[in-house]
Formats: structure tokens, sequence, C-alpha cells
């Protein structure tokens, strides 16, 4: 092994963004805000190619993602290649253009694991923000369709002010479907979040509720003895540190998009730099060599405070992406930090969601017409 791949491990998860296409039009979408002119996907045959090569490096989790995912017609063949190839492989899926026939498909073909999301517990709320009337009971029918078919029920609730509130609504349903694991992932700010931060970020007392009532549930599930497993993942902005993000950039995870576009996480795009591509350039070449997966790798691009600070071969910095969403400027700290020149930003945000009056009615939904309208004016 040379000297580079010495300093630099290997990839261990793969995200496959199979494409940006989806029937919902979650206004918290993490694709990203100019989605409708990047049009282009990896053929089959690319997209092999692709974890064929990452499977070489040493990639074993490998997760199918959108958009959403069902839409490729080619599922079935990649699923079944990746199982050949040796992945542990998840589809990350809205539910939304499956059936019991194909939940069979994907097992024969080998898949390990599907995750069903929501957007609330109940049809309106869960249709309005989807953006589709029949959403919530297609989801219901397909949870208990992939835990019929032997699969491990994973539920995945995105969490902000106009669903926090159902708290223990969303964990009775999750406990009435039979879920095994309940991911409650309080919204992050980037892509579409981002622009209807206002509208969608809960407050401080809000936040205190929920946790509140997750850990008094997760307290019961313990006295009955019960299997279900509760993750709450609380947002970077009611931090004091930030997350170690995606464990250090360009060290565990690589995400490709649907015009194989490589990326060290699925949020870099939005960033400031040129990243490569898997049609031009081998996935060796891009993790090891590349100037954009080598350019926040280490510490020696940190400035003050990060560069002096005892904690940063924890956080690594935190995260590049919102350092550059509210400062300009992806070298700089991460705002959630409490060191940062710019952490008064997060305050702000934070004041701002106490005193927030937005309604469903005032988020921009993520569509074709509302992505070219936000990137062009």
């Amino acid at each position: 092994m040379s000297g580079e791949h010495e300093t630099v491990g290997h990839p261990l998860w793969l995200l496959a963004e199979l494409t940006y296409r989806c029937p919902l039009q979650c206004p918290y979408c993490s694709n990203p805000l100019d989605y409708a002119d990047q049009a282009h996907e990896l053929s089959t045959r690319q997209w092999l190619e692709v974890l064929k090569q990452g499977r070489a490096m040493g990639a074993a989790q490998l997760g199918f993602s959108g958009g959403e995912p069902l839409v490729r017609q080619d599922l079935p063949e990649l699923i079944a290649g990746a199982r050949g190839m040796g992945y542990y492989t998840n589809l990350i899926t809205s539910g939304l253009g499956l059936t019991e026939a194909k939940v069979q498909d994907f097992a024969e073909a080998g898949l390990d694991h599907i995750q069903v999301s929501f957007q609330a517990s109940d049809p309106e709320l869960n249709n309005a923000l989807a953006g589709s009337r029949k959403a919530f009971d297609q989801k219901l029918a397909m949870a208990r369709a992939v835990k019929a078919a032997g699969y491990p029920m994973v539920l995945n609730f995105v969490i902000h002010r106009h669903n926090i509130h159902q708290m223990p609504d969303i964990l009775a349903l999750c406990e009435k479907l039979g879920a095994d694991y309940v991911e409650l992932a309080t919204c992050q700010y980037y892509g579409w979040a981002f622009a209807n931060r206002e509208g969608l970020m809960p407050s401080r007392d809000q936040l205190v509720t929920a946790e509140a009532t997750v850990n008094r549930y997760r307290t019961d599930l313990l006295g009955r003895d019960h299997p279900m497993k509760v993750i709450f993942v609380t947002p970077d902005y009611y931090e004091e540190r930030p997350k170690a993000c995606m464990n250090g950039w360009g060290s565990l995870f690589l995400t490709v998009a649907p015009d194989g576009t490589a990326l060290p996480c699925h949020s870099a795009r939005l960033l400031p730099i040129e990243f490569p591509n898997v049609t031009e350039q081998s996935l060796e070449d891009i993790w090891y060599r590349s100037p954009g997966f080598n350019h926040y790798r280490g510490d020696l691009w940190m400035p003050e405070p990060c560069r002096s600070c005892d904690e940063k071969g924890k956080d690594f910095g935190g995260c590049r992406c919102q350092a550059y969403l509210l400062t300009g400027n992806a070298d700089n700290a991460d705002p959630v930090c409490g060191k940062s020149p710019h952490h008064d930003r997060i305050l702000a945000a934070r004041t701002a969601a106490d005193h927030a009056t937005a309604g469903l009615e005032d988020l921009i939904y993520r569509n074709a017409r509302n992505s070219r309208v936000i990137c062009r004016g």
C-alpha cells in the first residue's frame, strides 16, 4: 500500500443517489435547490461500474437514495448487482411507488434493508407536507408490507416545528406498526430546509418538550421489555459544539449524485468547489487524489479558532456546508460552535424560532417550478 493510501483510509459507506426525481414535494428535501436543471442520470451500466469500483476500494455499506429511488426501473438489477459484489444494501424510500410485488422482487434480488419515511402521524398533515393526497395511506401499507416480507421495520420522521407537537402520536404509530427502529431526525438546514428554515425550525421549548417525551417513551419501552429502538437526532442549531460531520471530510462516506458527481457528503454540491465525476475519473483517483476530496482533509486548512482548538480532532471544525451557508466562507469554523466568531448567527436563528409564526402555506415546496425560480432569481 502506498503512503497516500496509508494516510487516507478507504470509504466504508457509499451513498448512491440514483435520481433527483420524486413524486413528493417536501419543503425540507435535502436535494439541491437547482435539481430541476440537473436531469442527467447515470445509466445502469455506469452505476454498476461505480458500485464495482467502490467495493474494490473496501466500501461495505451501500445506500440507494434520491429523490425517490423507486422511479428507477433498473433498481432490482442494481440491487442484485450489489448483492453479488458483497455489499450490505439499504433502500431509503418514501414508499410511494412501492408495491408488495416490488418488496418481494427486492428481497429476491438480495436487498438487506428498507427504510420508509413519514411526514407526520396523521393523514392530513402528512399529505400536506408531501404534496400527495394518498401518501399517508400508501406509506402505512408499505411499512406493513416491508415488515411482512421479513425486513426489519425502519421508520424515519423528519421533525420540525409543524409536526414536533405530534411526538406522542408519532411514537404510538411506530409501535402500532411494529417498528424495530425509529429515527426521529430533527430537521438539519441544507437544501430546501435552509430555504425554509424560518418556517421549519422549532423553538427551544418545543425541542425540550419533544426530547423529554422521547426519553419517557424509551423508559416505558424498557420497562415493558419492548424491542423498539428510538433515535432522536437534535438539530445542530441547538448545540454548542459542532458534530463531526460525516466523521470527517473524505474519511468514511462517499456520495455519488445522479449525474455521477462524486461528493464527500450529499450536501457538498452547494460549495464553491469543483468536484470530480465518475464518468471522467475512477473512484480510486477521485477518493485519494482529487482536489475536491482533499480540500478539507486533515487540519492544515483550518483558520483560527479551529487551528489551535484541542477539540479539532473530534469535530474536524464542524460542517463545511453549514459554515458556507451561514458565513459565506466554507473555511470558517462552523457557527454552531460556541467558539466561532459567527456563533451569533446561530443565536439569532434560535431567537427567530422562538417568535416564528409561519404556517404551512408560507413554506416553499420542492417542485420543478420553485427549483428554477429560486435558482434563477
